[in-house]
């Protein structure tokens, strides 16, 4: 199988280069890295021309800042994999876990892949107020969606979510910043479309680290579930 890597990129200049030396780094899969850079302005977009562009399959270069779902949106012109992987371009994720999201789809009736950051691990993990917090959040935003959408997930919303090309492309994703997320997560729900979780490692990062997401991204995640549930449910 050829995997497509889609990696959405906003100033990240201090991992973007570590986190393609990871993937590439893999052994015994088959990649397409596909790299969008959402008009960084912290050097990113120069890191990319100068060291990254003949280590990957193809940059985008975004003139405006648009946010991860229209990332996404740009890449899929490009997509040559049978399997879709979206990765983020910080360290938060790490793509040794591949083996394990890419595993599953041996069995032909999988066709959703998402890597829990919460199965296998516990709050206690976690030593700072405001990472607790975050868990909570994720927690309360995961039962939302379970109870909207009829699922059993653990992490919602989590990064790693991973595709068969067919049920990718019928997503037809139209949210552009990170309500792409409880989107996809919806829109699978309305076509009956079981997902399968494994377990990932996950090495959370603060705001002063660049964490982008915001308290807003929670109440518009609510917002965007309702609407493809209820409001827009065939688009």
């Amino acid at each position: 199988m050829l995997i497509t890597v889609i990696i959405p990129c906003y100033n990240e200049n201090r991992t973007i280069s570590k986190i393609i030396d990871k993937i590439l780094s893999l052994k015994n899969i088959n990649l397409q890295i596909i790299v969008i850079d959402d008009c960084s302005t912290d050097g990113t977009r120069e890191i990319l021309k100068n060291e990254i562009s003949e280590r990957v399959d193809k940059i985008i270069y975004h003139n405006i800042n648009k946010g991860k779902g229209a990332a996404i949106k740009s890449s899929i012109k490009s997509i040559k994999g049978d399997i879709i992987l979206i990765q983020d371009a910080d360290l938060e994720y790490d793509p040794m876990d591949y083996y394990n999201l890419l595993k599953p789809f041996k069995n032909e009736n999988i066709k959703v892949v998402y890597g829990s950051r919460v199965l296998g691990r516990s709050i206690e993990n976690k030593s700072t107020l405001i990472q607790k917090y975050r868990i909570i959040g994720n927690y309360l935003l995961t039962k939302f969606s379970n109870l909207i959408n009829n699922q059993k997930l653990t992490d919602a919303h989590t990064c790693y979510k991973v595709f068969d090309k067919d049920i990718f492309f019928k997503l037809n994703i139209k949210e552009d910043d990170f309500a792409f997320c409880p989107e996809v997560t919806t829109k699978l729900s309305n076509i009956n479309q079981k997902i399968f979780e494994v377990p990932i490692s996950y090495y959370g990062r603060e705001y002063e680290d660049g964490k982008k997401i915001r308290f807003s991204d929670a109440i518009k995640a609510v917002k965007v579930i309702i609407k493809y549930k209820f409001l827009n449910k065939y688009e």
